[in-house]
């Protein structure tokens, strides 16, 4: 999918680092998303309609896997590393005993390395693609199919410039990994054809570039992804870190790799898109005007450094802060369970560009639909926000009970609505 060249709002500097500043916070995704949510229940929604007796039923559901998943009710974090250890195979924990002897500042800037690019490759694959995980002599699918290549990838040293370091991602390496790389890497073909194959490539060398052009982020000499973790760890405050800032730096050390989309001031807002139903509340010409942030991926992305970040001894605070993911397991979820129904029945038969209005509206409606089934399944275990925090109703949770009933519902387990990817949404 091709998108359209970006939107610049033509505003003064100051106005224009505000409007960024705003857009990239949680609290503008769920005050944007929240007014779709708000239409909707209004009935004035343009695209769903919403039944809110059946969130219930959809809040049981999920509560089923978790029980199922986690009898315990001892759940992880909703993060890239859970794809490391499907099957009952601990890949991650398998490949680090190469980084034995090593300090726990250098383990976390490894695990930096190889979840930035996991997650930035993991944009849907496609129902036709596959790979084989040799190690295990399995073939997998989607996102652990995604998953076990990049880690593959990452173990063979493709992410970095210094064979003597191989478990490390770097400005040099990332910059010459092209269509081939990709291909070769995701055992990708004309018979086994991953979606976005362009796209990931792209990607990678855009990051490898964004690596070299924010030094404050990746260090001046030889760049690499894992030094954002002294960057994250020298915020922190008597060893603790609000995961809001995790979000901050994501989004501020990685603008620059998104294709050309809604930009302000010159800058690219990355998961952000145009909604005619959106309007800012006071200013005339507010550059905000019309946009629903998402940051799906970035979100993602800092959840699963969450991981590191604390396995170093850093202890990260505030996590509920961050909103629910904005992706098609999410989203499907409430839509399989009819808690929100498209208006024209022909809409599940299209397909739809991410940038089109009702995969933004839907998208919109699942970040706040997961904040009101996080709080009834809290509400029915009893758990509060520290104990049970969203990003793990995620990972329990909403992810896995939206994959089971799109099982259940259809053949080849796709989300109920097609959207055309470009590798680097969803």
């Amino acid at each position: 999918m091709t998108l359209a060249p970006a939107e610049t709002a033509a505003t003064p500097s100051g106005d224009a680092d505000a409007a960024v500043a705003w857009l990239r916070s949680p609290e503008a995704i769920r005050a944007r998303c929240g007014a779709l949510f708000d239409l909707a229940r209004a009935g004035r929604s343009a695209h769903f309609d919403y039944r809110p007796e059946r969130l219930d039923a959809a809040a049981e559901l999920v509560l089923t896997v978790i029980r199922d998943s986690y009898p315990d009710l001892v759940v992880p974090y909703h993060s890239r590393w859970r794809h490391f250890e499907f099957d009952g195979i601990d890949r991650w924990g398998r490949l680090s005993k190469a980084l034995e002897g090593v300090g726990r500042a250098e383990r976390a800037r490894a695990r930096f390395d190889l979840a930035v690019v996991s997650v930035l490759l993991d944009a849907g694959a496609g129902p036709d693609w596959s790979y084989r995980e040799a190690a295990a002599a399995l073939v997998h699918r989607r996102s652990e199919g995604l998953a076990v290549a990049s880690l593959d990838m990452f173990a063979a040293g493709r992410f970095s410039s210094d064979p003597a370091s191989p478990l490390r991602a770097d400005a040099d390496a990332l910059a010459g990994i092209d269509n081939s790389t990709i291909a070769e890497s995701f055992q990708a073909s004309p018979e086994n054809p991953l979606v976005g194959l362009e796209g990931r490539a792209g990607l990678m060398r855009r990051l490898g570039a964004a690596l070299r052009a924010k030094p404050r982020f990746f260090g001046a000499e030889m760049p690499r992804i894992g030094n954002l973790y002294d960057l994250l760890a020298g915020q922190a405050e008597d060893g603790v870190l609000p995961a809001r800032r995790i979000l901050a730096a994501v989004l501020d050390a990685f603008e620059d790799i998104w294709p050309g989309r809604v930009a302000i001031g010159g800058r690219n807002l990355g998961d952000v898109w145009r909604h005619s139903a959106i309007h800012a509340d006071d200013r005339v010409d507010d550059p905000t005007d019309g946009l629903v942030p998402f940051h799906k991926l970035s979100q993602w992305l800092s959840y699963s450094l969450v991981e590191p970040l604390e396995e170093s001894g850093i202890r990260v605070t505030g996590l509920d802060e961050l909103t629910g993911l904005a992706e098609y397991r999410n989203g499907g979820l409430f839509l399989d369970t009819g808690v929100i129904e498209a208006r024209d029945p022909a809409l599940a038969t299209r397909s739809l560009s991410v940038d089109a209005e009702p995969v933004v509206e839907w998208r919109a409606l699942t970040v706040c639909l997961l904040d009101e089934t996080t709080a009834l399944i809290r509400d029915n275990l009893g758990l509060d926000a520290e104990s049970l925090p969203l990003a793990k109703v995620l990972e329990g949770g909403t992810w896995a009970a939206g994959r089971r009933i799109a099982r259940e519902m259809r053949a080849d387990g796709g989300p109920p609505l097609v959207i055309v990817s470009d590798g680097t949404v969803f």
